[in-house]
């Protein structure tokens, strides 16, 4: 198994650290940006269908009478 051969700065650890923050910071964005505007009912990057308003209760039966 491969090994480091010198310890890692502390200054390197704190840039990988940062840029791995930063990644997490700009995914939550725009998961939130995406749910904000879902939530609002303007979502443009992808097409949500329409709820219908009558819902068919029952499992596959249309008739009662039948």
């Amino acid at each position: 198994m491969a090994v480091p051969k010198k310890r890692t700065s502390i200054s390197k650890k704190r840039i990988r650290k940062n840029i791995w923050k930063r990644k997490g910071y700009w995914a939550s964005l725009k998961a939130f940006s995406l749910g904000e505007s879902l939530w609002s009912g303007n979502p443009k990057r992808f097409f949500i269908g329409q709820i219908r308003s009558e819902i068919k209760k029952g499992f596959g039966r249309t008739n009662k009478n039948k």
